[in-house]
C-alpha cells in the first residue's frame, strides 16, 4: 500500500471524522458531535492556528491524519511547529503511513520557516515511540497539565 499525504480540505469532514473517532477511542476520550465539529472548525478556519493533513491510500481512503500548530519558542526567539495529534488506522500501520505524516509536518514547518518540530505521546504508546525515536530525538522534558 502506498499513501499520499495532503492538507485537509473543506470537503474532508466525514472521512476525517471516522479517523478522529478511532483516535478518540484509542486514547479513551469521549467524542461528542460538538467536540468533533469544534475541532473541525479550527482545522478549516484559516485564521485559527490549528492545521492538518491526511494520508490517503491507493483507493482514496483516509488512513491517517495529523494536526499541528505554530508555537512561539521564547528561549530561541523563533517559531516551531507542534504536532498535537497523529493517528493511523490500525490496518494501515507498519506501512510507512505515520512516517509519511511526520515527513509532511516537517516539510510544512520548513515551508513556513519554523525552526523545530515537537510532539508528545503517551508514555505507554510504544508503537508510536518506535517511529518517533527514528524521526526525532527524545528530550528530557517532562510534561504536566492542570485542569482550570
Amino acid at each position: 500500500m502506498s499513501v499520499q499525504v495532503r492538507p485537509l480540505g473543506d470537503k474532508d469532514f466525514f472521512p476525517w471524522l471516522g479517523l478522529f473517532e478511532g483516535y478518540s477511542e484509542f486514547y479513551k476520550s469521549d467524542l461528542t458531535d460538538e467536540k468533533a465539529l469544534r475541532v473541525w472548525s479550527w482545522i478549516i478556519d484559516k485564521n485559527h492556528d490549528l492545521d492538518g493533513a491526511v494520508a490517503v491510500d491507493d483507493n482514496g481512503d483516509f488512513v491517517g491524519f495529523t494536526l499541528f500548530r505554530a508555537v512561539p519558542r521564547t528561549l530561541s526567539g523563533d517559531v516551531g511547529l507542534f504536532v498535537d495529534d497523529l493517528f493511523v488506522a490500525p490496518d494501515a500501520r507498519d506501512a510507512g503511513t505515520g512516517r509519511a505524516l511526520m515527513d509532511f509536518a516537517k516539510e510544512y514547518a520548513k515551508a513556513h520557516n519554523y525552526r523545530s518540530l515537537q510532539w508528545v505521546t503517551a508514555a505507554d504508546n510504544k508503537t508510536a515511540q518506535k517511529l518517533y525515536d527514528e524521526v526525532g530525538t527524545r528530550t528530557t522534558w517532562v510534561t504536566y497539565e492542570a485542569e482550570v
